[in-house]
């Protein structure tokens, strides 16, 4: 018996990395799986193709699993509502989505042409939309769905170069908070990962001193898209009985995040001005301010 025995899962960007891990737990799991995945460069800018998720579906089956592939892309609203059909018209149902799918086009922000925010955006938080409105309604209707969606350390933390990425993730964030909040009485449930995994859009970010070279090797050697999947697919099962969550996945470290709460207060009675702001009030919280330390400055020792 498995976590999943039974379901049929919607895993994208399953061709690769993260995303083919989630499918091929999810079938080992259980679940009967639809795997997509664009197919396409790690920047989103070729045309794509259907061999990687066609690959993943061909494992699936070769060990002994259940699963269909698709070649569209997340971005798409049509395409994902197709996907949809797919698993209705296949496999008669849908129970969770898994969504890891994602590109990446890092650059400072004051050089960032337009065009890679808008793709970036397009994949990463429209995408994400995408794949939860097309499906929400069926979720709330059979009351029962799972959404396990993606976030980063980029926008829960911050990473220079990458504003686009952590604007979508951080929205990511927002979106999962609100679908847990109106799906809990209708048992749909949205958890986030925050992945540490070597994987192709990790290999693309340019390695330019001795210390990001060493955080790669770490991430090669011990932090593998394997162990996110473990994660991914407990989220997805019914009898995890959990939502709303932010998790990251960092090796065999499982990390639950907070969330933002307020950390100080200053009040002033007869009210405040701009002068006594810069007087007073803002001194007086300075202690509390967050840093602008960069994600491995939160996470500076080797993974477990």
């Amino acid at each position: 018996m498995g976590v999943l025995d039974g379901k049929v899962v919607l895993v994208t960007g399953a061709g690769r990395g993260i995303g083919r891990e989630c499918a091929i737990l999810a079938a080992k799991a259980g679940a009967k799986v639809i795997a997509n995945d664009l197919g396409a460069g790690v920047a989103g800018a070729d045309e794509g193709s259907s061999d990687p998720a066609q690959e993943t579906v061909n494992d699936i089956k070769r060990a002994g699993g259940e699963a269909v592939a698709n070649s569209e892309s997340v971005a798409s609203m049509a395409a994902v509502k197709g996907m949809v059909e797919q698993a209705m018209d296949v496999f008669g149902g849908l129970h969770a989505v898994i969504n890891p799918a994602g590109i990446l086009r890092d650059g400072m922000f004051h050089k960032m042409p337009d065009d890679d925010w808008d793709a970036v955006i397009a994949v990463h938080l429209r995408g994400a939309y995408n794949v939860t409105r097309a499906t929400i309604e069926h979720f709330r209707k059979q009351e029962e769905g799972a959404y396990v969606l993606f976030t980063s350390t980029s926008g829960l933390i911050g990473n220079i170069g990458q504003a686009n990425y952590a604007a979508a993730k951080l929205g990511v964030m927002g979106l999962s908070r609100i679908i847990a909040m109106e799906g809990a009485a209708k048992n749909v449930r949205s958890n986030i990962i925050a992945p540490f995994a070597w994987t192709r859009m990790i290999a693309s970010i340019p390695i330019k001193d001795e210390a990001a070279a060493a955080r790669v090797e770490r991430m090669k050697n011990g932090m593998r898209a394997d162990q996110v999947a473990q994660v991914a697919v407990a989220l997805a099962a019914p009898s995890a009985e959990t939502s709303g969550q932010i998790f990251a996945v960092r090796g065999n470290e499982v990390v639950l995040f907070d969330q933002p709460r307020p950390v100080r207060s200053v009040s002033r009675l007869e009210g405040w001005t701009p002068e006594s702001l810069i007087a007073q009030a803002f001194p007086s919280m300075r202690a509390a301010y967050a840093d602008l330390g960069a994600t491995t400055s939160v996470f500076p020792y080797d993974p477990v």
